[in-house]
């Protein structure tokens, strides 16, 4: 998709780009998505957020970047109609780049996505978020949503099926026990709601997306929707393998849960 006129800011933190080009409605939905040295994977990922989708959901796109130093922005400026990029010398926290995408987005609704993870069924899955942020259909009733998540089918392997199958069930089970809980690579929450809990918490670089989720759910309830199933890249899987991940995954949220820190000291970059 090629790039249309564009303008630029510049603050001491963050650089700050927008296509240029006239829309029929304002945005209904903000698709966000923290980045950091994915030039391998992101022109795939975006790509699905082809013009037809975008203008019949009302979505706009917004790429928030760590500071890559590979190809990733200029792949953003691409697709995205905001790319906003940390500046600072300090490694930015996913926290913190899904926030500032937050910063800029104009709509009612922010799907967080992560820059290796897509929608299955896009169109299936704003469906659903357009009914759910309009308060209707069977997640109305619910302050966030997050998805059930699985391996890109043509990187598949019986391990990734057996891992996901469980993961995603345990998941379901604790949401419907009034659990607070979601995985980071997709979850959908609407901006009065975003903005009531401040947020995510910025200090945490990794536990993040469960802590956001949970301290939602003090006073709400959550959905982790079957029909919001999104893909990701197996790659952290291929190199540090299942079991230390899942271990990780507890530490952190135990972390975070109790002492609003996270066991990593910042979370492992797999490209």
């Amino acid at each position: 998709m090629p790039s249309n006129d564009t303008a630029s800011s510049r603050t001491n933190t963050l650089q700050v780009w927008r296509r240029d080009t006239p829309r029929s409605e304002a945005p209904r939905v903000s698709v966000i998505v923290p980045v950091l040295q994915e030039e391998k994977l992101l022109a795939q990922s975006l790509s699905l957020f082809t013009p037809e989708l975008r203008e019949r959901y009302k979505l706009e796109l917004i790429v928030s970047d760590g500071g890559s130093t590979d190809a990733t922005v200029a792949i953003a400026k691409e697709y995205a109609d905001v790319v906003v990029v940390h500046t600072e010398p300090r490694r930015q926290t996913i926290a913190e780049g899904r926030n500032r995408g937050a910063e800029f987005a104009s709509s009612s609704t922010f799907v967080f996505l992560n820059g290796d993870s897509f929608p299955a069924l896009p169109t299936v899955f704003f469906d659903f978020v357009e009914e759910w942020s309009g308060t209707k259909g069977k997640y109305a009733r619910h302050a966030v949503m997050a998805c059930p998540v699985e391996v890109l089918p043509n990187e598949r392997k019986w391990s990734d099926v057996l891992f996901h199958s469980f993961f995603n069930t345990v998941l379901k089970v604790l949401t419907l026990m009034n659990f607070g809980v979601g995985r980071g690579e997709c979850q959908i929450v609407k901006r009065e709601t975003f903005l009531a809990v401040g947020g995510y918490n910025a200090r945490l670089a990794a536990g993040e997306d469960f802590d956001f989720i949970a301290r939602i759910a003090r006073n709400n309830t959550v959905a982790i929707a079957n029909e919001l199933l999104v893909y990701e890249s197996p790659r952290r899987y291929r190199r540090h393998g299942y079991v230390p991940i899942l271990w990780s995954w507890f530490m952190n949220w135990v972390g975070a849960s109790l002492f609003q820190r996270s066991f990593s000291r910042e979370w492992t970059v797999v490209r």
